[in-house]
């Protein structure tokens, strides 16, 4: 890979990339021995993107998004001790003791899936970036303007640089900007509420299960890490967010351990705590000429089913596919048919997830009568009815 900020104006690239994070970094490795010319740009320096901070995010991964970072050639690069197993998940409603069931044996895999440190996934993306010499990497500057047309793509950054590509792929989070200047509006949910994540360590053992717990006024889930730690996420209203970021670590911990009735025995954090808006986005389409979202700046997720990057992996798969195979078929990789086949794809796949995720979302944050009455149903038909309960394992294989 070549860093530099100082490159010729009006040069023309293949692919321009516009953001360096997980998105961005993975698609770009999935270039690497091909004779594309590829720039992927960012506003962050080389140490935030080389040496990324832990942002207390940890990442659920499916069996098929492991296939897919081996095949980048990133898994491998992962410490095996800094990987979690996951073995089950169970769903639990409000104070009732019967819960939804996921186990790995229902999908005849070794675990239902993995976690992983959503600060280790980025630093080993971009190592293995690194060591690509097709892929050019212009850091500390954004993108000011983007002109399109049927022919090429132009790009002013904030640097003073303009430079061109036979396609510019969007990779700069649910905000994405650059969406906004091509003119793809997106549907946005605001659930004015925030989520806190944090790891913690606790007395009893997780037994590699993850919990989610619907509560009326907030959601608490735990993610099994390694050891006796978790990934705990909490989802309550803005108010009470901030008043748990600002009380004692002692009284955290107290407030925690409360929420999950005391299941995991004595917890306490580790390390800090972390606070993100709770906003879903969709774009409303998904490519315009020569122009194609990927990640986030396409679909971005709610976290209650921990889907949102397995879902980013699965569309940049399918978009370098396309290109992969537009280019041994010696097709023009920006060409409106070539895009078309991306976001047919994709909607294919991420329509039902978003829809069935905020759904979910709806029914167990909603506090009217009929939808308290629904809750204990839904969980008990998905239990016993094994076709549906199948569709939902399915997203995990």
């Amino acid at each position: 890979m070549t860093r530099t900020n100082k490159i010729k104006s009006n040069i023309k690239f293949d692919i321009v990339v516009v953001g360096a994070g997980p998105a961005g970094l993975a698609f770009g490795c999935g270039f690497a021995n091909t004779k594309l010319k590829i720039a992927i740009v960012d506003k962050l320096p080389k140490k935030a993107l080389s040496d990324p901070k832990e942002d207390g995010r940890e990442i659920a991964l499916t069996h098929h998004s492991v296939k897919i970072l081996s095949e980048l050639g990133v898994w491998s690069l992962i410490p095996t001790r800094l990987i979690s197993t996951i073995k089950g998940a169970r769903v639990l409603d409000g104070s009732s003791t019967y819960f939804l069931n996921f186990d790995y044996k229902e999908i005849q895999k070794e675990c239902l899936g993995y976690l992983i440190p959503n600060y280790l996934i980025k630093k080993n993306l971009y190592t293995k970036l690194k060591n690509i010499s097709n892929i050019n990497l212009i850091n500390n500057t954004e993108c000011i303007s983007i002109e399109a047309n049927k022919n090429e793509t132009s790009i002013l950054l904030s640097n003073g640089q303009k430079i061109k590509a036979s396609l510019v792929v969007a990779a700069d989070s649910r905000f994405s900007k650059i969406r906004s200047k091509m003119g793809i509006s997106a549907f946005t949910r605001d659930f004015d509420k925030n989520m806190i994540v944090c790891r913690m360590k606790h007395e009893k053992s997780h037994k590699n299960i993850a919990y989610e717990f619907f509560r009326h006024t907030q959601t608490q889930a735990s993610l099994p890490y390694i050891k006796n730690q978790s990934s705990i996420v909490t989802t309550m209203s803005k108010e009470n967010t901030s008043i748990l970021m600002k009380i004692s670590k002692k009284k955290f911990n107290k407030e925690i351990q409360e929420n999950f009735n005391n299941f995991f025995g004595k917890m306490e954090l580790i390390g800090k705590r972390y606070s993100y808006p709770m906003v879903t986005t969709y774009a409303k389409k998904f490519i315009a000429d020569r122009f194609a979202l990927i990640g986030d700046a396409a679909v971005g997720m709610h976290p209650v089913t921990a889907h949102g990057f397995n879902l980013n992996l699965k569309g940049l798969e399918i978009l370098i596919k396309e290109i992969k195979s537009a280019i041994k078929c010696k097709i023009d990789i920006g060409l409106p048919s070539v895009l078309q086949n991306y976001q047919s794809r994709l909607r294919r796949v991420a329509t039902p997830l978003y829809l069935t995720t905020n759904g979910i979302v709806n029914l167990y944050t909603n506090n009217t009568f009929p939808a308290k009455l629904a809750r204990p149903f839904l969980l008990r038909f998905i239990n016993i009815i094994k076709p549906v309960k199948r569709t939902f394992l399915h997203v995990l294989k």
